[in-house]
């Protein structure tokens, strides 16, 4: 069992992380005609949840029960490896990434996520709310304008050869690179760094 909880706690090879999700459309598609996706499931949890008759979300939702339980499965997994496969080596930053972060004013490379952004402490000033209210807002309006998430377009739409998914991923990946080069130094600067 030790060997077990020590393999897949390890990063898998792409050849095989690659694959595995390469292998979620066909299923998806040959077991149910289902698309994937993980930005749909908040629009089919608002449809349980809010009985108001708004149009939004006037649909037969218990059709889109599978993508519920699969969101419930990638939250209980993300759960599971945070609490019992966590690697308790130090994370390994690239020096030119660490000198890029210092540069924008970030110097705490102890976890995934810089702790002078997300962290308890400052979900309340300027920059915690600015990254997670205003940044939640523009991700979840992004998402609904372009019909979906970069797991929807990119993973679903583009292996189904749909053109409106394609122009989707690119200018998914212009977004990007604009915020992060040219945007982020700005609001970096400007929220207190």
């Amino acid at each position: 069992m030790n060997e077990f909880l020590n393999w897949v706690s390890q990063p898998w090879p792409w050849y095989i992380a690659g694959p595995m999700i390469g292998l979620t459309v066909p299923i998806l598609l040959i077991i149910g005609n289902r698309s994937f996706g993980i930005s749909s499931s908040l629009r089919h949890v608002c449809a349980v949840c809010v009985p108001a008759k708004i149009p939004f979300f006037q649909y037969n939702w218990k059709e889109e029960i599978w993508n519920l339980m699969f969101v419930t499965g990638v939250f209980l997994g993300g759960v599971v490896a945070a609490l019992f496969l966590s690697n308790p080596e130090t994370i390994v930053i690239a020096e030119s990434t660490q000198r890029d972060l210092r540069a924008l004013g970030l110097t705490d490379f102890n976890s995934l996520l810089p702790a002078e952004i997300f962290s308890w402490e400052h979900l309340l000033t300027l920059k915690g709310f600015f990254f997670m209210v205003v940044g939640g807002f523009l991700v979840g309006f992004g998402t609904r304008y372009a019909g979906g998430c970069t797991s929807g377009h990119a993973i679903m739409g583009i292996s189904n050869l749909q053109w409106p998914s394609v122009v989707a991923t690119v200018f998914f990946m212009i977004g990007g690179l604009v915020m992060t080069h040219l945007l982020l130094p700005f609001i970096m600067t400007w929220v207190g760094f």
